[in-house]
């Protein structure tokens, strides 16, 4: 991955994060989050 890419990604990720904070009150990140403690304690069972 080149630096511009790295760049253009992160800045897409820090928009979209902005947009849910002003918009939804974060509940879409909250959501991602326990999906995310979710999938991790799966696959750690099955470590």
């Amino acid at each position: 991955m080149t630096p511009s890419v790295a760049a253009w990604l992160a800045g897409l990720i820090a928009l979209l994060i902005a947009a849910d904070l002003a918009l939804n009150a974060g509940n879409g990140l909250l959501f991602a989050a326990r999906k995310f403690l979710d999938l991790v304690a799966y696959v750690a069972f099955w470590r």
